[in-house]
């Protein structure tokens, strides 16, 4: 990740200038040229810089998306589409100025197919909105990224999060989704079956494509039915490592374990101070079992025999909801406990990810890094799938302190290469990890150009995100 990344593209002056008069006309109080409003619409979680568009829509239907998308593709004017901002790596960033396209108003839930386990909804529609819907129906959307993100930026970063381990990836709960291409059509890319074997994946395609191919207007997603029994655990280990071979083990003898997330010394300290805890300031494990009484009681028996073995400490189950609330508060609150530690020095969270056989080196020699470093770094992990993400406190106005993180990022990322994993578990790529998918994919990222050409000749989809044309 590097400020160097944050490139302000060629601006069409004379097509953003007609655009914004065309949907100001079309869509009144709803279309906004504001500073406030562009700002709201350019903001990052990340210290990159803040590229702002020239106006905002807020859009209430597929056939107002259209009409604008129509509008731009005239006109030529860039569309960079918003859900709620929580984006990690700058892709909301309108780096050739354009029009953000804002979902917040499209949040109906369209459809729900409680037999076939399955619903469809806009893609504004929050995943804490989507399961409070679903409550009565015995039915909930797992994927949970921590944020309250929208299905349609979720779908648009391939998100995953604390429940990856046993339920997977937006790709994998994704079943179709409808698009509208950059000659305005709304196209549907799958049905409602559970497998199909008819033509390219189109749906997978366009999920984690950031927005540079097409703007979501639909999505399908796969349910699950809300578990009769959830029992959740913590305990602490010596070191990092004794943790993730205990998870290691876990995943390898097939225990199917809901979540399994490590926090650091460090962080435990963090969220000790920040949530009024007491937990012992080692590497923590918390994890979940989603099954029946009998399932869980087994699976959670078969836990603490390999924790046991690795040294674990203060094991601890609980079925109680109540107390199971309170035991993943620490986890919850990891991100703002972590930026607590230091309130006058700004946060940038990154992640990586390895082949889970791998993750204790990983991990190991990240820790090592900061050390010698002399970084304040907290990490997290979702260690059940080898994804773990480092909290990096520093000063982003200061040049030396900033080139000192770029280059354990770069480091970073390399390691994770180096042991075969990715630059991005979950995060995405937009502006600033384009550098390290470079070095991951190599010439793979010529046939992703050749699919952005066909599919958004004159790059209008969200430009400047995942490489660069």
């Amino acid at each position: 990740m590097s400020r160097k990344d944050v490139i302000a593209g060629p601006r069409n002056e004379e097509g953003i200038a007609t655009v914004l008069g065309l949907l100001k006309q079309r869509f009144g109080e709803r279309f906004q040229t504001g500073l406030s409003f562009r700002e709201q619409h350019a903001h990052t979680t990340t210290y990159l810089p803040a590229q702002l568009p020239d106006g905002v829509v807020f859009v209430e239907s597929a056939d107002e998306v259209q009409a604008v998308v129509k509008a731009c593709a005239e006109h030529k004017v860039p569309m960079v589409p918003f859900g709620v901002g929580t984006s990690l790596e700058a892709q909301v960033n309108a780096a050739h100025g354009g029009i953000s396209i804002d979902f917040s108003r499209m949040d109906k839930v369209l459809e729900v197919n409680a037999e076939d386990l399955d619903c469809t909804v806009q893609p504004g529609v929050t995943r804490e909105a989507l399961n409070t819907y679903l409550r009565d129906t015995g039915l909930f959307f797992p994927i949970d990224p921590g944020a309250n993100a929208t299905i349609g930026g979720m779908a648009s970063t391939r998100a995953s999060g604390t429940n990856a381990v046993r339920y997977g990836t937006m790709k994998d709960n994704v079943l179709a989704l409808t698009v509208v291409t950059a000659n305005g059509e709304e196209i549907r890319t799958a049905r409602r079956a559970r497998k199909s074997s008819a033509g390219y994946d189109l749906t997978r395609l366009f999920v984690g494509a950031e927005g540079t191919l097409g703007v979501i207007t639909s999505v399908t997603l796969r349910l699950q039915g809300i578990p009769e029994k959830i029992g959740g655990g913590i305990c602490q280990f010596a070191d990092v490592k004794a943790a993730c071979d205990a998870v290691i083990m876990t995943i390898q003898l097939g225990i199917p374990v809901a979540r399994i997330e490590l926090l650091d010394a460090m962080q435990v300290r963090a969220c000790n101070a920040y949530s009024n805890l007491t937990l012992p300031e080692k590497p923590t494990l918390f994890l979940e079992f989603h099954g029946t009484e009998q399932t869980v009681a087994m699976q959670s028996e078969q836990f603490a025999e390999i924790a046991r073995e690795y040294g674990a400490e203060n094991l601890r189950f609980t079925s109680d909801p109540e107390e199971r609330a309170q035991m993943w508060k620490a986890r919850h609150n990891a991100y703002w406990a972590g930026r607590a530690l230091a309130p006058h020095l700004n946060g940038l969270s990154t992640d990586v990810c390895v082949p889970i056989s791998r993750l204790a080196d990983c991990l190991a020699q990240t820790q090592a890094d900061i050390a010698e470093t002399g970084l304040l770094a907290p990490i997290v992990g979702h260690v059940g799938d080898g994804n773990f993400h480092v909290l990096i406190l520093f000063d982003d106005k200061d040049g030396a302190d900033v080139d000192k993180v770029e280059a354990f990022l770069t480091r970073l990322n390399a390691r994770a290469l180096a042991m075969d994993g990715t630059c991005t578990g979950e995060h995405g790529v937009g502006q600033g990890k384009m550098s390290y998918l470079e070095a991951e994919l190599g010439g793979a990222l010529d046939v992703m150009r050749q699919v952005k050409r066909a599919l958004d000749p004159d790059n209008l989809f969200n430009p400047g995100k995942i490489f660069r044309l």
